[in-house]
């Protein structure tokens, strides 16, 4: 799904837009008994509580994607009678008014979830009339061919509230406060089926995790049976991994710097396209090729990344490098420079010592303090 697709969805998580049908609640202890069970149309909600699902929902739809959301394939086995998909699908068609197989629904959560403490399954279903949409983009309400059904799950944690003292009106009073158990903002979400080009994907979900570094493998790998990439951070770590293994010896900050650079320039380059960019072996290959790294070195490079990546392991762009900030770190000293002048930084050999060289232009500062930065002794030299 891409950023547009996913913001259509959240605009209806709002009293004006809602289509919601039924909304359908189980709460686990953490001993994975189950303690209670509610479900109802959700238009019967009163107005205070809607708002608070809304947020809930609409939480379980933000983030980055590439990171903590994720559109997963389900494999063809899956969808084989007796797979996770068929089970999705009848919950959907089901609009969660089958008891039997919600209950089912429920235990392969809860035997599958791993967290320590209470949690509430959420999950709600809607049907949604998509409307038509103009050359130019505009929605055009009354030109709809597509209806798109699904249903979304949410994971929340359910903790109790903090003490602290609370306002008696009545006896103009302060008083302990009575603690009690709050649900909070999704730990774990998914939209099934995903809403990509506009238009129901039973191939795909819409996966959301509170972590971006902690996807919950088993999770997913129970309860969906969809293949999970690499996190964010381990992605970065591949690249950065690949790079070095490659590179060897020649590892060097010119390279490190063409590399940013030509990251920054595809960065540009793909900015209005709406789907992520995703680098196979092959294009990660051709970057470092433009950046500058020999033909003897990239001769070495499938070895490399098969070893450290997978032979079918593709990264996502912008979880590589961040073009936003360029870095430079020793043990000692950590120096921060505007991604767009990484020209002003270069390595020197000064009296026999490798030195990191930094041309000092514009108003200094040191400790928030303006400092001269030429001196006639400078000039004199």
């Amino acid at each position: 799904m891409t950023k547009q697709e996913i913001s259509e969805i959240k605009k209806l998580m709002t009293p004006k837009n809602c289509s919601f049908t039924r909304i359908c609640g189980c709460y686990v202890d953490g001993e994975k008994n189950i303690k209670a069970q509610f479900k109802q149309p959700f238009l019967a909600l009163p107005e205070e509580e809607m708002f608070k699902y809304f947020e809930i929902f609409r939480k379980s739809m933000s983030g980055t994607l590439g990171k903590n959301l994720l559109t997963l394939e389900f494999p063809l086995e899956q969808e084989l009678e007796g797979g996770s998909h068929g089970l999705l699908m009848a919950l959907r068609d089901s609009k969660l008014k089958d008891d039997a197989l919600l209950e089912t629904y429920y235990n392969h959560i809860i035997n599958d979830y791993e967290f320590v403490g209470n949690y509430l399954i959420l999950v709600v279903h809607d049907v949604y009339d998509v409307p038509g949409k103009s050359t130019d983009g505009t929605e055009m309400e009354d030109a709809s061919d597509e209806i798109y059904e699904y249903i979304l799950t949410c994971i929340c944690p359910v903790e109790l509230s903090k003490p602290g003292l609370s306002y008696d009106a009545e006896e103009n009073m302060f008083h302990n406060r009575t603690r009690d158990w709050v649900v909070s903002l999704p730990d774990a979400a998914f939209l099934f089926p995903a809403f990509n080009d506009r238009s129901a994907d039973i191939h795909s979900t819409l996966y959301y995790t509170k972590d971006a570094e902690n996807l919950k493998q088993s999770f997913v790998d129970c309860l969906l049976g969809c293949p999970l990439p690499l996190s964010a951070g381990l992605q970065k770590e591949t690249f950065q991994s690949i790079v070095e293994e490659t590179l060897a010896e020649d590892c060097d900050i010119e390279i490190i710097k063409n590399i940013h650079e030509k990251l920054t320039e595809m960065t540009q380059q793909q900015k209005e396209i709406p789907d992520l960019v995703v680098l196979d072996k092959e294009e990660v290959k051709t970057i470092l090729a433009d950046s500058g790294v020999s033909n003897e070195k990239l001769e070495r490079f499938d070895t490399h990344y098969r070893a450290v990546a997978g032979e079918d392991t593709d990264l996502v762009m912008n979880n590589v490098m961040n073009v936003k900030t360029f870095e430079v770190k020793t043990p000692d000293v950590v120096i921060k420079v505007n991604p767009e002048r990484t020209d002003l930084v270069e390595t020197r050999t000064i009296n026999g010592r490798r030195c990191l060289v930094i041309e000092l232009s514009g108003d200094v500062e040191v400790n928030g303090i303006h400092v001269r930065t030429n001196t006639d002794e400078d000039e004199e030299e």
